[in-house]
């Protein structure tokens, strides 16, 4: 296997910029012809990405050129978010990408927004990427595959020639212990533990931001363990669902999705270190499964955890640099994560899905 990635940026969306990032990965990675491409593009290309995507075409020497559109891209090289960039990962030498059939687990899943659809993204194998998009979540923004753009904006491939393995951080810091839901109203969870919602999650919070109108719900979390509930949090084996306000007047929290009765629950907070502790954790996890070294990696983030979550430096991208020195990696900050948890494809939010790739060995 050959792999490399390449990363440009400049002042405008220059088809250029695309031809430029696959060249210098062909360069580092030893290639004349490239077997597929990735390739991320800024928003700035989204209207019309058919210019960059044949320059890319053109300096891979290679008809599978598959990726999309974002606020920002970036490689193992360096992260970009205010200027237009390309950021391309090259694979040649019996590694590719391929038309991805039902059994094919994991599936390389990129799509836009407007594309998602729940019972296309829980059908077929484990699926692995993210949601194309720009800084508002609202477009514009593009899908490719094949070195065009994708009708139906929606990108499924097969790692060809490669095992690919995934892990998810949710990044979160769990508060509290684990209690049991009493009762729900549609998305309102009204008593937990045989109380209100309200006051049991209140309870968790510090002293200071227990009143109803001081409580942060854009940073708080109902997390549903799964298998053991006591050590799911620990070992990553939990769904999040954020928590989209709190109801003084009934004393209800609610939620994005429905819940029952009786199902087992968390409150959690999305907190900058508790991010990174969770990273470092996935990979622990994923290198203690695994430990023969990957040959390149493929990492969706969130928009909410990238460099403004963490102070102008990306902590994710750089837990992974630091575990894996020289790795190739490219990624995008997208407007959702796409992995299989709990036995379902699922849409994540404010998560990282990570690929670790390496070469098939023989059967």
């Amino acid at each position: 296997m050959k792999v490399a990635t390449g990363l440009a940026s400049g002042s405008i969306a220059d088809p250029a910029l695309a031809a430029r990032a696959v060249a210098v990965a062909m360069e580092r990675a030893g290639l004349e012809v490239a077997e597929a491409v990735l390739l991320y593009l800024s928003a700035d290309f989204a209207r019309d990405p058919r210019p960059a995507i044949a320059a890319a075409a053109r300096a891979g020497n290679c008809l599978q050129v598959a990726g999309c559109s974002a606020a920002g891209v970036f490689t193992d090289e360096d992260w970009v978010l205010d200027a237009p960039a390309a950021a391309a990962l090259v694979l040649g030498d019996g590694a590719g990408l391929a038309a991805a059939r039902p059994e094919t687990e994991p599936v390389l899943t990129l799509t836009a927004p407007n594309a998602l659809d729940t019972r296309w993204l829980e059908q077929g194998g484990a699926r692995c990427g993210g949601v194309a998009g720009d800084a508002s979540g609202q477009g514009p923004f593009s899908v490719w595959s094949g070195g065009r753009p994708a009708p139906d904006g929606r990108c499924e491939l097969a790692a060809r020639g490669v095992e690919l393995r995934v892990g998810v951080s949710q990044g979160v810091r769990p508060l509290g212990t684990i209690a049991t839901i009493d009762a729900v109203a549609g998305q309102d969870i009204r008593r937990v533990d045989g109380e209100p919602a309200l006051t049991h999650l209140a309870r968790q919070l510090p002293l200071s931001a227990r009143a109803p109108e001081r409580i942060p719900a854009h940073l708080l979390m109902a997390g549903l363990p799964w298998g053991d509930p006591e050590t799911a949090p620990a070992e990553g084996r939990y769904l999040l669902m954020p928590v989209i306000g709190v109801n003084a007047d009934d004393k209800s929290v609610s939620v994005a999705g429905h819940l029952a009765p009786g199902q087992p629950l968390f409150w959690a907070l999305r907190q900058p270190k508790a991010a990174e502790r969770d990273m470092l954790a996935l990979l622990d996890r994923m290198t203690a499964a695994d430990p023969e070294p990957p040959d390149f990696g493929l990492l969706f983030p969130c928009m909410g955890r990238g460099p403004l979550f963490h102070g102008g430096d990306d902590a994710d991208l750089n837990a992974v640099k630091a575990r894996f020195p020289g790795l190739p990696l490219i990624g995008f900050y997208g407007n959702g994560e796409i992995a299989r948890l709990d036995g379902v494809n699922r849409l994540l939010q404010y998560s990282v899905v990570l690929g670790l790739g390496r070469a098939r060995r023989a059967d």
